[in-house]
């Protein structure tokens, strides 16, 4: 097993959803891939949108705020994870739950280069 790939259910986070209990879920792809890059994750958004994260950085998001670049990764409660991606045409904020979040990391670090 060589690369690692979930499709997961979060939140995009906006001004129009203040107030809202649950705003509406999107689907979104994280995919680990040792052979490329070892040390990052792709969260790949709806539509062309995809961010390269350091594993690190989202796993240490996890537990306290951290930031690095134009993403920043925070806890909200004990059940959800915020990352917040910033580019030319704004932010992007997402909310995951925090149990997608590990599953996926700890499956990162099963996953094996191939070998040639």
């Amino acid at each position: 097993m060589s690369v690692v790939e979930q499709y997961a259910r979060a939140h995009i986070v906006t001004v129009a959803d203040q107030g809202q209990q649950d705003p509406a879920a999107v689907p979104v792809v994280l995919r680990y891939d040792p052979d490329t890059d070892p040390s990052s994750v792709r969260i790949a958004l709806p539509g062309p949108q995809e961010w390269t994260v350091p594993r690190e950085l989202l796993e240490r998001g996890l537990r306290t705020p951290a930031e690095s670049g134009d993403v920043r990764v925070w806890p909200c409660g004990r059940v959800q994870t915020v990352v917040e991606f910033h580019s030319a045409q704004g932010a992007e904020v997402v909310q995951f739950d925090l149990k997608t979040l590990v599953r996926f990391l700890r499956r990162t670090y099963t996953a094996e280069p191939v070998r040639s």
